[in-house]
């Protein structure tokens, strides 16, 4: 397997460095986009695909495993940063720490109706290594469902095209520091990463902030070909 490159390591720094930030900002809901539709957005995405079990990728704190718990729906978070799969052990729930490398390499020995990236795939490399690995993590007849930022709201004023941008936690507590760089992809990009590796796009969402009445984020709704 190829290095990580520089970006991807510092990723894994910043969310190692933000994980009570992260944690608290989640769990009183001071993310204004989750709060207000990107949160709804996914679990309705999820609960349409009438799952029997859900991989959550990048799970974070758990927020979503335990929503879907508490919907009936079994679910298992994974996470390459061992502290936030702490945190999210310890409000309950199955979690494992896992990177993307590690699922590549076989390390969670399960399979699923549905595996959901929610705002999680921040890099490149690592990413096309997770959508390698993903067909053998799926049942049969199982999807795949990505919650991203919208690529027309993201790029802000830079040039629309793919590669790594700075990240910034504007809009978040001076808890936060040091931001994860992240890679841009245009719209056509991201549907081509699912096609080569596989995916067919069945379906596409665009929730709406309901402030702005600008995308606040896009769903690939996607299974195995």
């Amino acid at each position: 397997m190829e290095p990580r490159s520089p970006e991807e390591a510092r990723i894994l720094a910043s969310w190692s460095k933000n994980v009570s930030a992260w944690t608290d900002a989640v769990r009183h809901s001071a993310i204004e986009s989750r709060k207000l539709v990107t949160d709804r957005a996914v679990i309705d995405a999820i609960l349409d695909a009438a799952p029997r079990s859900v991989l959550d990728i990048g799970c974070g704190e758990g927020w979503l495993v335990r929503q879907l718990a508490a919907r009936g729906i079994p679910a298992t978070g994974v996470d390459a940063i061992p502290g936030l799969v702490e945190q999210a052990r310890g409000a309950g729930g199955d979690f494992h720490a896992a990177s993307y490398e590690d699922l590549a390499a076989g390390k969670l020995d399960l399979r699923f109706d549905l595996a959901v990236c929610n705002f999680a795939l921040l890099g490149k490399e690592s990413v096309e290594v997770l959508f390698d690995a993903l067909p053998a993590l799926l049942n049969p007849g199982g999807g795949f469902i990505v919650q991203t930022l919208h690529p027309a709201s993201a790029c802000g004023d830079a040039v629309y095209a793919d590669g790594w941008r700075e990240g910034s936690w504007n809009g978040f507590s001076a808890d936060f520091t040091d931001p994860a760089p992240w890679y841009f992809r245009t719209l056509g990009s991201w549907i081509d990463l699912f096609r080569r590796h596989g995916f067919e796009l069945r379906r596409m969402r665009e929730p709406l902030h309901p402030l702005t009445q600008k995308p606040a984020s896009v769903i690939f709704i996607t299974a195995p070909i």
